[in-house]
């Protein structure tokens, strides 16, 4: 088995997500220990922003060219279909995706290879998998405490249903700039959350 591991924290192993994403690959390693791990790290990686060829591929009936951004997206979308399974860590910025991780799902998310247009709209190309999606965020966004919005969650929801992976599972670390014995006790709940689900 292989697992994609995509963190997007500037952080590093200091952050919240990446912390969270290795306990849940921790518990899949459990369940098959031979599983390889590849990660991709997005927080320390820069991937520059798709190109013109690209956006011109987008809207066309064709891709025009296999260099620049559509290479990148090449290896990145073979990376992916690769995996069995894919945890993706990831901070919560300004209610959303950061933008290492938005550059990502613009390479990923293309159109006659991982989607395709019908006359019911856009229909996914990639086989379903297992996607754990790991988050951290300063604030609370669910919940009875929960005092931000979350444009995060439904997005990556939408997004890789459009691609075809529907099997999505989030886990969450919120409030991290709270009290130290706050965030002491909301590690604490994710974990037992972790704990309940894998040994299920």
């Amino acid at each position: 088995m292989n697992i994609l591991h995509v963190s997007c924290s500037p952080r590093g192993q200091a952050s919240e997500s990446t912390l969270l994403g290795q306990k849940i690959i921790s518990h899949l390693l459990k369940r098959a220990p031979s599983t390889t791990v590849i990660n991709r790290t997005l927080g320390s990686e820069v991937i520059a922003p798709i190109d013109e060829p690209y956006a011109t591929s987008q809207q066309s009936l064709a891709d025009v060219s296999q260099e620049g951004s559509m290479a990148r997206s090449q290896a990145l979308i073979q990376e992916l279909d690769q995996a069995n399974v894919v945890v993706i860590a990831t901070p919560m910025h300004n209610y959303t995706v950061p933008a290492a991780l938005k550059v990502w799902i613009d390479h990923i998310a293309r159109v006659r290879r991982t989607f395709d247009i019908s006359t019911q709209g856009k229909v996914g190309l990639l086989q379903d998998r297992p996607v754990f999606i790991a988050v951290s965020s300063g604030g609370r966004f669910s919940g009875e405490r929960a005092h931000q919005p979350d444009f995060l969650t439904p997005y990556l929801k939408t997004i890789l249903g459009m691609i075809g992976l529907h099997d999505v599972t989030f886990f969450t670390v919120q409030g991290t700039a709270s009290r130290p014995e706050t965030v002491a006790e909301t590690r604490r709940q994710t974990d037992q959350a972790l704990h309940d689900y894998f040994s299920t």
